[in-house]
């Protein structure tokens, strides 16, 4: 069965209307745009420049039938990004598939704060829970030379962040590990970040489908008892693998920013601050390990 009225859609412009108006209805009229320019973007390789450009220009039965399949997939609120097989982080298309979440825009914000606080050259990075190793191959990208390794539990995640880093030519080390078993070398980074599971259980039920239906749990939810479980671990094996005055760099969620400022500042850590993202949101919690005197 068909979505798109086939004698509705000849040129681009038209068909572009059509979608627009199909999924308006479902996901909001700035949305429903948003997700057409990438429908465009992922099939044609269009930005929205070369979309409208192409206005009065026929449309395919090649696209048309593109086009009705993402629509049916879209209906069963399937994420765009899967769909397409890649998301946009940081100027750069990074594969994506249900192994791996798909990348934030606020993410995107930490990475931004980390390169703008940290000048220096050739310094040793590490990204735990790298997923779609967006984190770290946009910091290799960005920094000055840093050496950047990533970890990740899944093997099906570092499969799409292995691909993305050649891809996008990043020479980055990555392994298998749990967190809550591996060891870390001592005094020996510049910065670790993560962007670890956050979301308590108990919150499932008011999360959208395209997130909760279609995104690895593993790496979303953590127990309603113990909801900075990963924080801590990741605090615990930092502090000691940091160099005097490494960093660390935390995505968290708004709800615990102050108990985790408390616990990160029970573990020895100083200067630790917590900052919003664009949308006002207590998104990120920085720290520092001290310098002897």
């Amino acid at each position: 069965m068909y979505i798109l009225d086939r004698s509705k859609c000849a040129t681009i412009g038209a068909l572009r209307r059509q979608i627009e108006a199909y999924l308006s209805p479902i996901y909001g009229e700035w949305e429903a745009r948003s997700m057409t320019r990438l429908a465009f973007h992922g099939i044609k390789g269009w930005d929205t420049t070369a979309i409208f450009c192409a206005s009065s220009e026929p449309a395919s039965d090649y696209l048309i039938e593109k086009m009705d399949d993402l629509l049916h997939r879209l209906s069963e609120h399937q994420p765009i990004q899967y769909i397409l097989g890649e998301a946009r982080f940081y100027g750069m298309d990074l594969i994506v598939n249900p192994s791996v979440l798909i990348p934030r825009p606020e993410t995107a914000e930490l990475v931004d704060s980390i390169i703008k606080q940290n000048p220096d050259s050739d310094l040793r990075v590490l990204d735990i829970g790298t997923g779609s190793g967006a984190i770290a191959i946009a910091l290799k990208r960005n920094l000055r030379f840093p050496i950047v390794e990533a970890l990740d539990i899944s093997a099906d995640a570092l499969m799409v962040a292995r691909r993305n880093a050649r891809c996008h030519g990043a020479d980055i080390d990555f392994r298998q590990e749990d967190i809550f078993k591996c060891e870390l070398p001592e005094n020996f980074y510049d910065i670790i970040v993560s962007n670890p599971p956050y979301i308590p259980t108990s919150e499932q039920k008011d999360m959208e489908r395209n997130v909760l239906d279609y995104e690895p749990h593993i790496a979303l939810f953590v127990p309603d008892d113990n909801p900075l479980i990963y924080y801590s671990r990741i605090a615990d094996v930092a502090f000691s693998s940091l160099k005097s005055g490494g960093k660390i760099y935390f995505e968290i969620n708004p709800r615990f920013a102050d108990d985790l400022k408390r616990m990160l500042e029970l573990n020895g850590f100083v200067e630790v601050r917590i900052y919003d993202d664009s949308m006002n949101r207590r998104r990120f919690i920085a720290a520092e390990t001290p310098i002897p005197l």
